[in-house]
């Protein structure tokens, strides 16, 4: 008697349910197809939703979603999953949802289009890398932050002074039919070249809006507005250009319309940044105060003073890079001891947080300027490496 009046109210409880369940299995759920959403900027397309599972034993048939489109770059194909019904003998199956198209590019990096190129002095990589007490905004913020290198090292001998870096620096050699550069003298008839093999005589004759300006700390009128003379911490053999005379002339002149033209006071450089005015190639070279070199005058401590001079300045040229798809090369002239400098790479299409062991030289940035803007490459830095495992996937041509 118990155990009938148990089964009576269990059966009495769950009677509303047991009909419902009993209907729904005659119909069918239908599916409910949901849009998967495209991947926005550098994220995945995502595949639809699947269509809800048909009723177990129904006829209708659950639709599956239709698959997002990825607008993103990089974005992977999404799938829509198949609904599938269970129970009678006309079971509800899910569509399959169309696969979602997932964007262009890899991770939404751009090629480079503005370069910005600036020369330190004189010290070697295990002076600068790891030192937190007097290059703290170096390593903790741009190689922490960037691309850097371990293996870049100088073509020249040590005790090979700074002009002929810098020429190398503009031709990938200091060697000239006319001259080679081996001392710091001043521009002249005869410490100058005639060559036209050289970056900013490929930009100009290439044409196409490409364009190049040297940016110079502590120009003045004894400099000229084209810098051939030296004059407190300015020194010509920090500016390769003035020594090719299809830029400073024959014989090169602080006068000479053309050089004049393609140089500015490094003081006018923020304006340029902040208008947009700069060049397509920037060539940027601190005082001898700033750049780690030291003279009479400057801060006894050269690292502490560059690196204090690079806090203050790149912050906004950074903003532009990351905003105008640009590029930023810290490069070292030469070592103090070895033949190994440091070297980072800023902006971003550059790999972030990553140290490259390839072996690179001055070359290598050369011949890197002249794949980002498709020059012609020239013959002294056609066996070079140029800095493609710094960057990103798209970001180099």
């Amino acid at each position: 008697m118990t155990a009938f009046r148990r089964s009576f109210q269990l059966a009495t409880f769950l009677g509303p349910w047991f009909a419902l369940a009993c209907t729904t299995s005659s119909a069918g759920l239908p599916g409910n197809p949901q849009a998967g959403s495209g991947g926005g900027a550098g994220q995945s397309g995502a595949g639809g939703a699947a269509g809800q599972l048909g009723g177990s034993g129904g006829n209708a048939v659950g639709n599956g979603g239709n698959g997002g489109s990825g607008a993103g770059s990089g974005g992977q194909s999404g799938s829509g999953n198949a609904g599938s019904g269970s129970g009678g003998s006309n079971a509800g199956t899910g569509g399959a949802g169309n696969g979602g198209t997932g964007g262009s590019g890899g991770t939404g990096v751009h090629p480079v289009k503005y370069v910005f190129v600036l020369p330190m002095e004189n010290h070697d990589e295990v002076e600068i890398i790891g030192d937190m007490t007097d290059a703290p905004y170096i390593n903790g913020t741009l190689v922490s932050s960037y691309a850097s290198t371990s293996n870049f090292v100088d073509q020249l001998p040590l005790g090979i002074p700074s002009e002929p870096h810098y020429v190398w620096l503009e031709a990938g050699t200091n060697v000239f039919s006319d001259r080679t550069f081996s001392d710091d003298s001043v521009p002249s008839a005869s410490n100058s070249t005639a060559s036209t093999e050289h970056l900013s005589a490929q930009i100009e004759a290439a044409g196409n809006g490409l364009s190049w300006r040297s940016y110079q700390e502590d120009l003045d009128a004894t400099t000229g507005l084209c810098p051939i003379a030296a004059s407190g911490y300015y020194q010509p053999k920090h500016d390769p250009f003035v020594f090719f005379k299809d830029v400073s002339g024959n014989p090169p002149a602080a006068d000479n319309a053309f050089c004049v033209a393609h140089h500015k006071a490094f003081n006018a450089f923020a304006a340029d940044l902040a208008s947009n005015s700069v060049a397509r190639y920037n060539f940027i070279t601190p005082n001898q105060c700033n750049d780690m070199h030291g003279q009479f005058g400057c801060p006894i401590n050269a690292i502490k003073a560059g690196d204090d001079w690079l806090k203050a300045q790149l912050p906004s040229l950074i903003s532009f890079v990351n905003a105008n798809d640009g590029v930023i090369f810290v490069v070292w002239d030469e070592g103090d001891a070895t033949l190994k400098m440091p070297f980072i790479a800023i902006g971003p299409g550059v790999k972030k947080h990553y140290v490259s062991s390839v072996e690179y030289t001055h070359s290598s940035l050369v011949k890197t300027v002249e794949r980002i803007f498709g020059l012609p490459v020239l013959a002294k830095v056609a066996s070079a490496t140029d800095l493609g495992d710094l960057f990103e996937a798209g970001a180099l041509p």
